[in-house]
């Protein structure tokens, strides 16, 4: 019997480093101060003070470049994402048009735009139920993409909530150790219900001939039925083809190899997650890997494929996955008949807080949004490196300024205990995962993205997360955040 008194369980997450590669620069900030100094040599060299004087401008701009921020950046940290928004502003590559060809089409290619263009659905000939995967050929991985189900974990007593924390901890610690998983995604997102679903589950169970109570149930779902917002969850395993060279040898090589060792790593994961209360309930197929990825682009399409779909799940043919059309802004992305904007989680909880503190952002009434959570497994000697990186450039930094007599900085202190306190865990036998948060807002009009993004932006700050909005790279970051495809690029 579970114990109704246990405390529930709370988390807090690590300080995020702002550190960058040398003496607190990032790249883009050590290359402007190199070009700048060696400029400034150059001058005193060829003219002396006064040609140094006369660029006066020219190291003010620099300057500002240096130390005005914006959104959590300085200037010149946008200056490579804002170069490449206007190269594709300027070569027309803002606006994607799924255009009909005469020509043979590849089998199962997604035609997705961007950098997922390459993206193919294949499925084993062997498949018993017909589960299928997607190839990535340019980062060379095999994903594979399930359906998951779940009790409401704010309804679940203390002891259960932290059993199936802890139990997902375990989860994810087995896969990072197993040295093969390139990512793993977990996507929860809410999408327009045309009520197609209930509407057959009532045909085939309900019994409108009841007098009075049929009529009122038939008129109940006719009513309520498209007016609901389902949640939908997928889980979403990709498989490193370089890394599990070995074992794909060993399966047979091939992509037959490939979906062998990609078979047996999710069989042990669906039997991980059972463990922790959640449910597969079915890995999908080609035609739903696409209905999930078209339905993210064009939510209005999601009663038309269930419509469609003799088993009353969405479905749709590889080959139309992708947009009709998509239009880049700065801040949103359209596609279809939805207007979209993806924000990246900044940093999260700092602070002691309940297991279930994303409960506000993912249920904010009237919101539709995608939740994406992005775990990369990394190594203990990748992770062991990265440690004792980052614990010489705080030293570094503190020794630099206790030379210059400036007074110690209590952000490195956290920084240093939260280093020392993952360097601890490691040697434990704990595994080490990356982790990624990305939430995409949906709406059918400008104004109503707006309305929406401000609700969610309240939730988060309400959570204790702080979310920014990716600028000029909305394509990619919508790609990755609500697409169930376990990719990590940006």
């Amino acid at each position: 019997m579970s114990d109704l008194s246990a405390a529930p369980v709370t988390v807090k997450f690590p300080h995020r480093s702002r550190r960058g590669i040398l003496l607190g620069l990032s790249l883009p900030q050590v290359v402007l101060v190199a070009l700048a100094l060696a400029l400034l040599l150059v001058t005193l060299v060829a003219t002396g003070l006064l040609g140094a004087f006369v660029l006066t401008p020219l190291w003010a701009a620099v300057a500002a470049l240096l130390t005005v921020r914006r959104n959590g950046r300085t200037l010149v940290d946008w200056a490579p994402i804002v170069a490449r928004y206007a190269q594709r502003r300027h070569g027309g590559q803002t606006l994607w048009l799924a255009r009909p060809v005469t020509r043979p089409r590849q089998d199962g290619l997604l035609h997705l735009p961007g950098s997922a263009a390459s993206l193919r659905v294949v499925t084993p000939g062997d498949s018993a139920n017909g589960a299928a995967a997607v190839h990535d050929p340019h980062y060379q991985t095999l994903t594979a993409v399930a359906r998951v189900t779940s009790r409401a974990f704010a309804l679940l007593d203390p002891a259960t909530q932290n059993h199936n924390v802890s139990g997902w901890g375990r989860a994810l610690a087995g896969i990072a150790r197993t040295g093969h998983v390139a990512a793993v995604q977990v996507l929860e997102r809410t999408v327009p219900d045309s009520g197609d679903t209930l509407a057959r589950h009532w045909t085939q169970y309900g019994h409108a001939h009841v007098p009075v109570a049929g009529q009122i149930y038939s008129e109940l779902v006719t009513s309520a039925g498209p007016a609901a917002a389902p949640h939908e969850t997928y889980l979403a395993i990709s498989l490193d083809l370089k890394a599990a060279r070995r074992l794909v040898n060993q399966a047979g090589g091939g992509l037959p190899g490939a979906f062998t060792v990609l078979q047996q790593t999710t069989a042990a994961v669906a039997q991980a997650v059972r463990n922790v209360g959640l449910m597969v309930t079915g890995w999908l197929n080609a035609r739903e890997i696409a209905a999930a990825v078209r339905t993210a682009y064009d939510p209005a399409a999601l009663g038309a494929l269930q419509q469609w779909s003799p088993t009353g799940r969405a479905e749709a043919d590889p080959a139309a996955a992708g947009p009709v059309v998509q239009v880049e802004e700065y801040d949103r992305l359209a596609t279809d008949t939805a207007r979209h904007t993806t924000y990246w989680v900044e940093n999260w909880p700092r602070t002691e807080v309940g297991a279930g503190f994303l409960h506000g952002v993912m249920f904010t009434a009237s919101v539709r949004r995608s939740l994406s959570l992005v775990y990369v497994p990394q190594t203990l000697e990748s992770a062991l490196r990265d440690i004792q990186r980052r614990k010489a450039a705080i030293l570094a930094d503190a020794s630099e300024r206790a030379r210059r007599g400036q007074v110690d900085n209590e952000e490195d202190s956290v920084e240093y205990a939260d280093v020392k306190q993952r360097e601890r865990q490691l040697i434990a036998g704990h595994a080490d995962v990356a982790l990624t948060g990305l939430v995409t807002i949906t709406a059918d009009t400008d104004a109503a993205l707006d309305a929406a993004c401000t609700q969610i932006e309240t939730a988060a700050v309400a959570a204790g997360v702080d979310l920014r909005r990716l600028y000029y790279q909305q394509p990619d970051a919508f790609a990755l955040a609500a697409l169930p495809l376990a990719r990590t690029a940006l």
